[in-house]
């Protein structure tokens, strides 16, 4: 029996768009559970161009170890590593996620008001020597004439427990990352500075995203579109997640406590731009780490390639 034209005509239409909807690129992204990145892929909207295959990771070396052994496409890190690890002959670069970093945090009733306060005070900091925020902390201490590293008692370790260890005053500031700082704030602890602030400390007023989405730059190349549309849909659900409060309460809910201060925290660290006078602001406080402590890298420069733009 003869096939009619008209039903060959549809069928082929059909199975055009079945093999289109088919050969929708998958992107493989690292995910820290409960983690910021965690929420926005909850509420990512849509897209012709891509779909998500989320791998859930433990922290964020264990992220690395998934991208660097091509598990995932793509995590959340920050433009340090990207370029420690170009030095070394990889190819990852990077691209803005967050502006939101770290922050000095003290009791209410602390008498530490200032940098130069720190000075033979015990001081808790989330991370090791390396941490970027501790790093600015004590380009800002060398400003007004103090030497941190020397001068105060440093405890390092995980965030969690860095923050017990001020509310059980074992030590009298912390440095933490910027939710356990939030989480603390609504717990009624102060935040003297941010990592904004230290940066703006340093003279550098452009803002510097030290969190972004890091990936291999020949697969960046190779996936521009699908990347654009990416980079569009996360940003559209953040900005629903800062809009919707029932959209937040729903996809946070997971969480024990989310006070009104983390939301606010996460919010302010949108990307609005990310332009050549941002990029010379990063390299301009990579070159101010890299003073403090030359393990930062390889040379007071950024490794060419640490910067990836869609252009």
């Amino acid at each position: 029996m003869k096939k009619s034209p008209f039903i060959f005509i549809v069928a082929s239409l059909f199975a055009a768009q079945f093999s289109f909807a088919a050969e929708k690129t998958t992107l493989r992204i690292g995910v820290q559970t409960s983690g910021t990145l965690d929420w926005e892929l909850a509420v990512l909207p849509e897209s012709a161009d891509f779909q998500i295959q989320a791998q859930q990771v433990a922290t964020a070396e264990a992220a690395k170890i998934a991208l660097q052994s091509g598990a995932v496409d793509m995590i959340v890190s920050d433009f340090l590593w990207v370029s420690q690890a170009r030095n070394t002959g990889a190819d990852f670069t990077f691209y803005p996620y967050s502006n939101t970093s770290g922050a000095l945090v003290v009791a209410a009733n602390s008498a530490i008001h200032d940098v130069k306060d720190l000075v033979g005070k015990r001081l808790g900091i989330a991370g090791g020597e390396l941490d970027k925020n501790w790093l600015l902390l004590q380009a800002v201490g060398k400003k007004q004439n103090v030497d941190l590293n020397k001068t105060v008692e440093k405890v390092f370790g995980a965030p969690p427990l860095i923050s017990e260890q001020l509310k059980n005053q074992r030590v009298d500031a912390v440095l933490t990352h910027w939710h356990f700082a939030a989480q603390l704030e609504a717990q009624g602890y102060s935040q003297l500075l941010d990592g904004k602030a230290l940066q703006q400390s340093l003279g550098i007023q452009e803002n510097v995203p030290t969190l972004g989405y890091v990936f291999n730059q020949s697969w960046a190349n190779s996936h521009k579109p699908e990347l654009q549309a990416f980079f569009a849909a996360t940003s559209q659900a953040k900005n629903n997640l800062c809009n919707d409060a029932a959209l937040w309460q729903k996809t946070t809910i997971k969480m024990q406590s989310v006070p009104d201060i983390l939301r606010q925290r996460y919010c302010d660290g949108r990307v609005s731009a990310w332009t050549t006078e941002n990029q010379h602001a990063a390299q301009q406080l990579y070159s101010v780490l890299y003073s403090l402590n030359p393990k930062v890298g390889s040379s007071a420069n950024l490794a060419a390639g640490t910067f990836w733009t869609v252009e």
